[in-house]
Order: C-alpha cells, then structure tokens, then sequence
C-alpha cells in the first residue's frame, strides 16, 4: 500500500480523497496554485505544494510541475480527482513512465473511451446498444448535412475529445444545421483543443441513467447499481438520485450486465461510470464512459457503505477486489445537489466572492462534501463548485423531503448560490412523482425566478455581530508570524 499520495486537484474532491487517505493512514500532498494558497484542501494535506500562476496550464493542468512535486514530496502515487488531468491520457502515461501510480484507468483505456466515437465502435463491435449515429468525426459541412438526412432530424451534434456538454448542440431542421455545426466545433476546440465533432440521433424526453463500476487487475468487474441524473442545466448535472425511479429489478440487471460487458471490452481497470440514455419505452442506449470517479460518486456510496476512493486505492495498488456483484445491495434511497458560487438571476453565471459566513446543515441523513469555509475568497480561475449536500432517508419521498429541509437550512452568506433555484426543483410535482427527463428544466424551469420567502436570519444576526464588534485589520497590518497564525485564521471563539 502507499504512504503518501499526490492530489492533483482541489476543492471539494481533494478534501474528500485525504478523508479517506487519512482513514487508511496514508499521509497527503496538496498542490495549489497562488489564487489557491489559503484554499481549504492545502490546509487538510499533510504536505503542500505550490505550482505557481492561478491560470490552469500553469499550475493544475501542467504535468511537469505535478510530477516534479510527487517526486519531491515522495508520493509513490497520484489521484487526479475529477477535471483537470482527470482523463487526459497522457498524464496517465507519464505518469507510468515516471515510476508513479496513476489512481485511475490505463492511458490506452482512457484514450480509447475519450474519443467518443472510438468508444461507439468499440461498444457496437461488443453488442453494447449504441444510439443511431457516426462511427467517426467528421469536418466536411457537406457530408456531415448528408449524415443529419440520413439519420434523421433531430439530430445531436457532439464533440469527438470531450463531453459535459461542450460542443453539444441539438438540430431540429437542415435550416439550422450549419451554423450550429460551426458553433459545435469552435466551442469543442475552445474546450478540447479539437474541434472534432459527430452526430447522433437525437432522443426526446429520455433519462440520463448511469452505472458505477469497479474494476481490478485481475480480471474482476462489478456494478455498483445506478444514478439517475436526469436533472441537468445546459447539459451539466445539478441533482443527482439512487436508485432510478424509472427503473425496474429486471431492468437494473440488465443494465447493470450490460454495464460490465462495456467496461471488460474496453480492458476497463479502476472506478468509473458508464452512462445510457433510456427511453420512454425503457429502451436503453449506451451514452458514454467516464474514466474516472464522478462528482456524484457519493449517493452510490451512501445506499451501497462501499468508500470508493478506498476502493480506488486499493485496486490502484494492485489488490483484487473483495466484493463480487453478490454482495451489492442497495439500502435506501439518496439525492446529491450541487452548491455552486453562481448567480441564479443572470443566468447562473459564476458569482466569486468573498465567503463571509457558511453554515452547512446537519442532522441524521445528511452529508456535506465542502471545499470552503467562511471567510475563503471564492476565485473566478476555476469552476465555481463550492460544496456537493447529500441526504439519505428510507424512501425516496422521505429523502426529498430531507434535502429541501437541509438546503433551507444552508447559509452561504457573500457570494450567490443557486440554492432556491433547487429547492423549487425538489418540491415540484413532477419531480415527486419521478417524471424527471433531460429536458425537466426547459419544461418546467425555464423562466424560473426565485420567490423569497425566508431570511436567514441566524446568519445575518452573525454577520452584523461581527462587523459591528470585530476590529477589522487586513494581512499588511499583521506581522507575517501573526498573519498567518491559526488564531487568525479560527476568528473569535471561547474556550
């Protein structure tokens, strides 16, 4: 086993993989860039290092100096988390050729299922049901308006190197088919560096159903059931849910075979997540794989008590895998929402900031994955994912009712947050009753605008108290000794 692993990463998910780590007594190191320097993951780690510059490809995209710092620190291995370096291949494989261990996939497993279309072919070929669409990407404006008649409008444009909706566009009409193409591929090298891009068919109304998988060294492949995220703004996930409601026990396992069938044809090894889109007949179509741990990796950890970064870890250390398909079960039900720093009034643009107080709910069934604490200053560099909330109850209606009372009792006072935007979204009718598609918010959110109806008034009482009695005095009025003393640091508090 390791005794010192490399997070290269922050927020939220770094924090989240040294809880584990230091639950397996593995000690941590931090990277940071200097807008980073006071971010709550490099005060968990045991070490830290910084990488320089806020810009990413000068700091958290730029393998060299992540590499330098494992050898440095002494970390015999590496967790990338999830973005940044997550699924770029060629970290996986520098990191191979550096004597260090990648905590996810082999490169050639990432590079295969990155390229969406390579990963198509790959299922196809292994009787994996693939949605209608191209077997290759395509630039010809042309042959790709030859391909749209072909399968039929409407039809989605997507990107070839990435996923989470960049490059994404749907077509309704040949009309329409050519800008939207030149607009798919401008944003996919914007985000990519490749402005490659495919079409499949288009379905309407489906759900976005996912099933976690682990796989070992030696062979063995198992599901962790499914999530159910359905629940997306402009293609990107905000509510997550286990199980399904949509799904039957038949339909779980077949799903769930199919899942493991995708991850042995593509010579899978570590966590990661095969996504379907399923119909309003319950047929299901292979989407695509994530070759890494997902942001709502922990609903599938409350209703299984699998740790899945422990799992991670030990697979990446070459054990074989204690649990077989037998012996998972699900318990329960659980939904995660994500806390982004946004301003739900102008569209959900990122809204940094000054945390000035932050109160996380507690209470039976309630978990809370923060990367913030009052009085950090939320950057504008990065994405502005502050804190994943989980709850876990023994129905569904029970763990609705559980995560609209934690976010009312959720205080995030200095920056804006899409809170009552989710709220509203939970105690929906429709989401009650299960009837959750992709296209729920364009249905039923779409000229959403929050109705205030409660002031948090602990957190004001907290925020004027402070002002009102603190001497306020800033870093360049403090000695260095004192500036950065965790007296400071705490604020006021008795013993």
């Amino acid at each position: 086993m390791f005794d010192k692993i490399l997070i290269a990463n922050r927020g939220e998910i770094a924090v989240r993989i040294i809880a584990t780590c230091r639950e397996m007594g593995i000690r941590t190191v931090a990277v940071y860039s200097d807008a980073d320097a006071d971010a709550l993951h490099v005060l968990e780690a045991d070490q830290a290092v910084c990488l320089g510059p806020s810009e990413p490809a000068q700091s958290y995209l730029n393998v060299d100096k992540i590499v330098a710092a494992a050898k440095e620190t002494g970390a015999r291995a590496i967790h990338p988390g999830y973005g940044f370096l997550a699924e770029n291949p060629a970290f996986a494989q520098r990191c191979d050729e550096e004597g260090l261990v990648f905590i996810g996939p082999p490169a050639q497993a990432i590079r295969d299922l990155g390229d969406k279309t390579v990963a198509r072919r790959t299922m196809i070929e292994s009787g994996v049901p693939v949605i209608p669409g191209m077997m290759s990407p395509e630039s010809d404006p042309a042959k790709l308006a030859a391909e749209a008649d072909r399968i039929g409008y409407p039809v989605l444009i997507k990107a070839a190197a990435g996923g989470g909706g960049k490059g994404m566009r749907v077509v309704r009409s040949s009309d329409e088919f050519s800008d939207a193409c030149e607009s798919a591929k401008r944003e996919a090298h914007s985000a990519f560096g490749n402005g490659d891009i495919y079409l499949e068919k288009y379905l309407e109304q489906p759900r976005h159903v996912e099933f976690q998988i682990l796989a070992d060294t030696h062979g063995n492949v198992i599901h962790l059931l499914e999530r159910e995220c359905s629940i997306q703004r402009r293609h990107q996930k905000i509510i997550e849910e286990t199980p399904s409601p949509a799904l039957t026990p038949s339909l779980r396992e077949e799903m769930g075979e199919t899942a493991v069938s995708a991850a042995k044809a593509a010579g899978y090894v570590n966590a990661g997540t095969v996504e379907f889109l399923l119909d309003k007949d319950n047929r299901f179509y292979f989407l695509e794989v994530n070759t890494r741990l997902q942001v709502e990796h922990p609903i599938t950890e409350m209703i299984t008590g699998i740790d899945l970064v422990r799992q991670q870890i030990e697979i990446a250390a070459g054990k074989e895998l204690t649990l077989s398909q037998e012996d998972i079960t699900g318990t329960g039900h659980a939904i995660e929402c994500r806390i982004y720093a946004e301003d739900p009034l102008n569209d959900f643009y990122p809204s940094p900031g000054k945390i000035s107080y932050l109160r996380e709910p507690r209470g039976p069934g309630i978990r809370s994955d923060c990367g913030v604490y009052s009085g950090y200053t939320v950057p504008v560099e990065y994405d502005p994912i502050l804190a994943k909330l989980i709850t876990f109850a023994a129905t569904r209606q029970e763990c609705i009712q559980r995560m609209i009372r934690a976010l009312r009792d959720y205080a995030i006072l200095g920056v804006l947050t899409p809170i009552p935007f989710l709220v509203d979204i939970l105690s929906c009718e429709a989401f009650m009753k299960g009837e959750t598609y992709t296209d729920f918010i364009d249905t039923h959110f779409k000229q959403w605008e929050p109705v205030i109806k409660d002031i948090d008034v602990v957190g004001l009482a907290y925020v004027i108290d402070q002002l009102s009695n603190r001497k306020i005095r800033t870093v360049s009025t403090l000695d260095e000794a004192e500036a950065y003393s965790p007296w400071q640091t705490l604020g006021n508090f008795r013993p």
